[in-house]
């Protein structure tokens, strides 16, 4: 099922240079958006929020997640400024790359996106999971307010809610990543396909 592209030209190179110049600058703009965001939340809960000693005693897995998550979004958003000089090669005859080397970037930022959503994932899932189990460990009808004795642990604080709106906006530029990546996919196949079967 699978067909080699190593030594087949592209066969429409205008096209799919502007679909990597259209989409590369569209998904470079917009990750690049939406990594401010999370960045100036993350300085906002490390620097200007006082920290909580309980908080930060420890340093669990989810602390390491939430660092990988926004490492891969700027490698993403790195990856798809490449590709804007991808498609500048595309367009030139005389450095266009093969088929293969295309898709194999390609499927670069796809795996990428895929590492980053399953991060998101299971960071989404311990977050929510852990502000559950606060709530439910409460008595019913209990107002959650800071206390002046006791864990901190047991109580859902702004830094919780700063945390879980960090992955989740990660989580959504990760999605479309790999929603811009999968479409250059089925460009650059479609186009490969063009050269395999000409008469179609």
């Amino acid at each position: 099922m699978s067909t080699d592209y190593s030594n087949q030209p592209i066969a429409y190179p205008e096209q799919l240079s502007r679909d990597f110049l259209r989409l590369g600058r569209l998904g470079f703009w917009m990750q690049v958006i939406l990594l401010i965001v999370p960045l100036t939340l993350l300085l906002y809960v490390l620097v200007l929020r006082t920290p909580d000693p309980a908080r930060t005693s420890s340093i669990d897995l989810a602390n390491y997640l939430s660092i990988g998550s926004l490492v891969l979004l700027a490698f993403t958003t790195f990856w798809f400024y490449r590709y804007i000089g991808l498609a500048n090669k595309i367009a030139d005859p005389a450095q266009r790359p093969s088929r293969d080397d295309v898709t194999n970037k390609i499927w670069i930022g796809i795996s990428a996106g895929c590492i980053g959503i399953v991060f998101s994932m299971i960071l989404l899932f311990s977050a929510v999971g852990s502000m559950l189990f606060t709530l439910l460990t409460l008595p019913p009808g209990v107002v959650i307010a800071p206390a002046s004795t006791g864990s901190s642990a047991e109580f859902v604080t702004a830094a919780d809610a700063v945390t879980l709106l960090s992955v989740i906006i990660v989580l959504a530029a990760e999605l479309i990543v790999l929603g811009l990546s999968i479409w250059l996919l089925f460009q650059a196949t479609r186009n490969s396909k063009g050269v395999a079967n000409p008469a179609t």
